[in-house]
């Protein structure tokens, strides 16, 4: 009790305090069903993220599968100056930059403008299966997309070399061309996730107020000002967190698609972490150095991430956070 105070003063300040613990678990068991629900998701990225960064302490360790990370010699940061001294280090860097670039460059807006073109289709049969058809790719594996780019783009075989050819050209190996390689890569990841891409701007669109476009009409928008000033703008929420969560993988290029298509002819341009990492690491044993390397990808994923969402909230947009 509170000398001098009135009793509906301590019996305010009293009920703030207990409150906010009596709401919390009122809410806890009114919807338990929900947070069991979240149980194994939680489990997931304790076990499968969380508990494995612990062996990123081998980045400053000459491990030894022999010896195991308790007894393995630190070294401190010998790795990490390799790293920052070796010329091919340089060279897989520049190499996933410029196709994580190529890729958000023409992959990020293909997926908005594939969803507002499906959104202004009418004819409900016809727009599901345009979309049947561009989700399609999304569920096939690399090995299945890499055989089909192999099969379109041989140089002797190829349906793309055949036209080339009856252009009165000669034919291209685009798989062992360094001025092709890249464009196929992008290309092929277009068209594997363009149309998995659209889900999420497509379940934004459904949100949108439809008022908004008949009061619109009522002050004589046009279909393009309707999108500018209308659809854009309340797809800009989600444009934003996907954008920001796309910065966190600018140097995560794709291994399965890369590994496949990757072939000796064209590792100047087409070597990237992911494959340096495997053949380094896994096929040479080289474990302490290749996890220094995934650590520097790692840490530069989190200021580009940290960076992006502190620039979204300076433009007025939401943040992750």
């Amino acid at each position: 009790m509170i000398k001098g105070a009135p009793l509906e003063t301590q019996a305010a300040k009293f009920d703030a305090k207990t409150r906010p613990k009596i709401k919390r678990k009122n809410v806890f068991l009114k919807y338990w069903d929900l947070y069991l629900l979240m149980v194994p998701g939680i489990l997931f990225f304790i076990i499968y993220k969380y508990v494995p960064m612990w062996g990123i302490v081998i980045a400053f360790q000459d491990y030894s599968i022999f010896t195991g990370v308790l007894e393995s010699k630190w070294v401190g940061f010998k790795h990490f100056e390799r790293m920052f001294e070796a010329e091919e280090f340089y060279r897989i860097f520049k190499n996933t930059l410029l196709i994580s670039l190529y890729k958000l460059f023409w992959g990020f807006p293909a997926p908005i403008i594939v969803a507002l073109m499906l959104n202004e289709l009418r004819n409900m049969m016809y727009k599901r299966t345009i979309q049947t058809v561009i989700y399609m790719p999304h569920f096939l594996s690399w090995v299945i997309v890499g055989g089909i780019m192999m099969n379109l783009l041989g140089p002797s075989t190829g349906i793309v070399n055949s036209f080339v050819e009856f252009l009165g050209f000669e034919p291209i190996y685009f798989l062992a061309d360094d001025s092709w390689f890249r464009s196929v890569l992008v290309a092929s990841d277009l068209w594997k996730s363009v149309g998995w891409g659209t889900i999420l701007y497509l379940a934004a669109l459904a949100g949108i107020d439809p008022q908004l476009y008949e009061a619109a009409t009522v002050d004589g928008a046009n279909k393009w000002q309707q999108t500018w000033h209308i659809t854009l703008p309340s797809l800009l929420p989600t444009i934003v967190i996907l954008l920001i969560l796309q910065m966190g993988n600018i140097l995560e290029v794709g291994f399965e698609q890369v590994f496949i298509l990757l072939n000796p002819l064209v590792y100047n341009v087409g070597d990237v972490f992911e494959t340096y990492v495997y053949r380094v690491g896994v096929t040479q044993g080289q474990f302490s150095y290749t996890t220094a390397v995934g650590l520097f990808k790692s840490v530069i994923a989190l200021i580009l991430v940290v960076a992006a969402n502190k620039f979204a909230k300076k433009l007025g947009q939401n943040g992750l956070w």
